[in-house]
């Protein structure tokens, strides 16, 4: 039994049993990874994965035991290097962060500022997903971190922490006749254009189940992935935009009006996760304290330990 076998039997589990996606993945080739769990089976002496001639079509009654154990066999030995890389050098190493364009673009310039003047050596690296593969991301251990809206909470499998609520806002040209009433109503904004987030993103969901509830169509004309898009789209002209608070700028954006909406739509909370299980470098419990100074170590801890034990007992079971 070696770590490449592990590798593609926890790979083949993720990539949805597609070996040539696993090949690509792990960057070797298809019988490679063929080879490497028929090794481990015999070894083993059963079948991890039910066969459809040479396709791969799920799981046998034996796979669906043995694969968790070879995920917590990896997530150990990934917590066996980080572990010792933090006593090698406690200021030196690499944090990667998934999170969206927002949240990367408005709520964390100031702190990763912050972070970089406290650990210059920390190589410090952002992608930009859609919320799907940022839990996608953190679940699989490509991302340390991950910050988004909503969607983080609805990961079971992930361990996530509010950090801080916000709300929606409504951006018009300054001429605009929104610009006169003081607390437009869901009626009054329906008259008008829309110009707001797609459906997986930042607080959407709240923007449509405020309309449902109220009986009222809105007219989404256009919808796009990030803020700068809409706010860019409403100086054009088509229509209104609906937009996260922390995304107009009142320097860069003096070309335009906000009009609060907090009367209209559900606040959201922007949620951390992390990965069950995994040891965390010491530099990124500063960097998720600088993002929200609630998450101390010592409640980031006291949460994972907590995790931690309930496996264990439902393991045990």
């Amino acid at each position: 039994m070696n770590l490449q076998q592990l590798r593609a039997v926890k790979e083949t589990s993720h990539q949805g049993f597609n070996l040539s996606t696993v090949a690509q993945v792990l960057h070797t080739t298809q019988p490679a990874i063929s080879r490497q769990i028929r090794e481990l089976e015999q070894e083993l002496g059963v079948e991890l994965f039910a066969r459809h001639g040479k396709r791969l079509t799920g799981y046998t009654a034996a796979g669906r035991e043995i694969v968790p154990i070879v995920e917590r066999l990896l997530l150990e030995q990934a917590n066996l290097r980080t572990t010792a890389a933090d006593f090698r050098s406690r200021d030196q190493g690499d944090l990667v962060v998934a999170t969206t364009h927002t949240q990367a673009r408005y709520a964390l310039p100031r702190v990763v500022a912050q972070f970089r003047r406290r650990f210059p050596k920390v190589k410090l690296a952002f992608h930009q997903y859609e919320p799907q593969r940022i839990v996608d991301a953190v679940r699989s251990g490509d991302a340390d971190v991950g910050i988004a809206t909503e969607s983080l909470a609805l990961a079971d499998d992930l361990l996530s922490f509010p950090c801080y609520s916000w709300n929606h806002v409504l951006v018009v040209p300054p001429d605009h006749p929104l610009t006169d009433v003081v607390r437009p109503t869901l009626a009054e904004l329906a008259r008008h254009p829309l110009v707001t987030y797609e459906v997986i993103f930042t607080g959407r969901p709240h923007i449509d189940a405020a309309f449902a509830r109220a009986g009222v169509q809105p007219d989404i004309v256009l919808t796009a992935l990030d803020s700068d898009v809409i706010k860019t789209y409403v100086r054009e002209g088509l229509g209104v935009g609906i937009i996260a608070a922390m995304a107009f700028d009142e320097r860069t954006d003096n070309d335009l009006r906000r009009i609060d909406a907090s009367h209209l739509f559900a606040s959201s909370m922007t949620r951390l996760a992390l990965r069950h299980g995994v040891e965390i470098r010491s530099y990124v419990y500063d960097f998720i304290e600088l993002f929200s100074p609630n998450l101390t170590r010592a409640t980031i801890e006291s949460a994972l330990r907590m995790s931690a034990e309930r496996e264990s007992r439902e393991y045990s079971i």
